[in-house]
């Protein structure tokens, strides 16, 4: 299937490593031109490196995701080195580590999440829309969580949160930038085989399959597959939505 992507350009944040990674390759491969934002500067130079090695056209633009700065000067780099912009993933984030309950949580560390979380997803949204209208093009996908989609996990309601409130963002902006032939849509992961995962305990990471009805853990690959299908020409009547990509397994117990 011809997805009619080539010739189009993207920002991926949080594209230096894992799924974001995963994501630029993926798009690359359909002729997409990536730009990476991520605060990892040498990991972001590094895998340009590796797309280019493929035959990806990519460039990087490092900084934090959450700095308005960042995220204007990552716009403007990207239409000075290619006149234009189609495609935003926000795929930035960070980890819930510690956990705690929502009496026990400090301040800062329920601030510190929806800001990087949230906020990003806001301020790169809110960047894209000007560019993307003036060529009557865009695909804006965000990234929730099954933390939200499994009714909230104890433990991180700060995370459950941040990705509620991006699901929110998404239905609002479908609405109001669909008719300029834009789309804004959300992915949900369930358990991604990660670095960050990889970390998990092997009876961690046991649990997790078993519960599972498909019995394993989600690929980077499988999420940027799906990544790619909502950028693309085909998935121009998909507008407003939660896709959730778990497996079938909307929540996980710990127990």
């Amino acid at each position: 299937m011809d997805l009619g992507l080539a010739g189009r350009v993207a920002i991926i944040t949080g594209g230096a490593r894992g799924i974001g990674l995963a994501h630029a390759r993926a798009l690359g491969m359909e002729g997409v031109s990536i730009v990476l934002n991520d605060r990892d500067i040498d990991a972001a130079a590094h895998a340009v490196e590796v797309l280019s090695a493929a035959g990806i056209d990519a460039r990087c633009h490092a900084g934090d995701a959450t700095d308005p700065a960042v995220v204007g000067k990552t716009v403007t780099f990207t239409l000075e080195e290619f006149g234009r912009l189609d495609i935003l993933v926000n795929n930035a984030g960070i980890g819930v580590k510690p956990a705690a309950q929502v009496e026990e949580m400090p301040l800062d560390d329920w601030q510190r999440m929806l800001h990087v979380h949230l906020d990003s997803t806001f301020l790169w949204s809110r960047a894209a829309v000007d560019p993307m209208r003036r060529n009557g093009y865009g695909r804006i996908i965000n990234t929730s969580s099954m933390n939200f989609t499994g009714g909230g996990r104890p433990g991180v309601a700060h995370y459950s949160t941040a990705k509620a409130g991006i699901v929110g963002l998404t239905q609002t902006m479908a609405k109001e930038v669909g008719r300029f032939g834009l789309t804004v849509n959300a992915i949900a992961p369930g358990y991604v085989a990660t670095e960050l995962i990889s970390q998990f305990s092997p009876d961690m990471i046991e649990r997790l399959q078993k519960q599972n009805p498909i019995g394993r853990l989600c690929q980077p690959e499988e999420v940027a597959a799906l990544v790619t299908f909502l950028s693309s020409n085909q998935a121009g009547f998909i507008n407003g939505e939660l896709i959730c990509m778990d497996g079938g397994r909307r929540d996980f117990y710990w127990g």
